[in-house]
């Protein structure tokens, strides 16, 4: 099998990435950090290129502090449009495929049933503009490209809403969750191995797809049942999203279709329940 880069290798799913490619026993697989391959320059891409020769480039890279990014818009569009560009470019001289990883973030969320890839964007942040920014990109410059819209990512692995539930529960007896903001919690270990899937497949079924686990929550929910599963005790009470202000609008509804992944590669997609408990099983090992 030939060459698989992955750029931003050392953040969460990058790392979910390496450890499916290890059980896997995936031997071709490299894992690139910002310093080995910066996705926001160009000679660094085409060092990275000309010493691997990828035949797949697997984009984890990204500007992901949601309201962070309205106040560094600038930085945000650098690595998440305009890095992804340069990917994107440097995929068609080396005729490699790409495949990117997207959000839920795209969407407004004023849709009330399951989105699909050919529903309407409408980004209410710069986050999820930039994003959606660099999937245009990317489809303008190179066919053999694949998206994946994700949402909800947690895992073992780096900061996420998971792991920083647990902490808050360690000092605190209550905390208060937004329940009027429903998607679905998605285990970045089971994304990675839909992405592994893909590339196995070798199907040349270009374009973007969606990605999450199955069902329906939200973020209450989410907690809950990470206190549940995890046998934490603590006082979950939900607020409304007005009760909680923050610099960037989320999307009220942003529950993804997955039809279009699970039949094109014939991927089995985990209940998001069913995955949380086997990651907070290997977050109490």
């Amino acid at each position: 099998m030939e060459n698989i880069i992955v750029f931003g290798g050392s953040g969460q799913l990058g790392q979910c990435l390496k450890t499916v490619a290890r059980e896997r026993n995936v031997k071709n697989i490299h894992f690139l950090s910002s310093a080995e391959g910066d996705i926001q320059d160009e000679t660094s891409i085409k060092n990275v290129f000309d010493h691997y020769k990828p035949a797949y480039v697997i984009n984890c890279a990204a500007y992901t502090a949601v309201d962070k990014a309205e106040d560094e818009v600038e930085q945000s569009r650098k690595i998440n449009k305009t890095g992804a560009e340069y990917l994107a470019t440097a995929c068609k001289a080396g005729k490699a495929t790409l495949i990117h990883i997207s959000t839920d973030f795209v969407f407004k969320g004023d849709i009330p049933h399951p989105l699909t890839e050919t529903d309407p964007t409408g980004p209410t942040g710069v986050y999820g503009l930039t994003k959606l920014e660099g999937e245009q990109g990317i489809a303008q410059i190179l066919d053999e490209h694949i998206i994946i819209r994700t949402s909800w990512l947690y895992s073992e692995y780096g900061n996420n809403f998971a792991k920083t539930m647990l902490k808050l529960a360690t000092d605190r007896d209550m905390l208060k969750i937004i329940a009027d903001q429903v998607g679905t919690p998605t285990y970045a270990v089971d994304l990675a191995g839909a992405v592994l899937d893909i590339i196995v497949s070798d199907k040349k079924e270009y374009g973007i797809y969606h990605y999450s686990n199955e069902g329906v929550a939200s973020w209450y929910d989410f907690a809950v049942a990470i206190f549940e599963l995890s046998g934490t005790k603590i006082k979950v009470l939900p607020i409304r999203t007005a009760e909680y202000p923050t610099k960037a609008t989320r999307p009220p509804y942003s529950v993804m279709d997955k039809t279009k992944i699970k039949h094109t590669f014939e991927i089995a997609i985990p209940y998001w329940r069913d995955s949380l408990s086997v990651c907070i099983q290997k977050l109490k090992n």
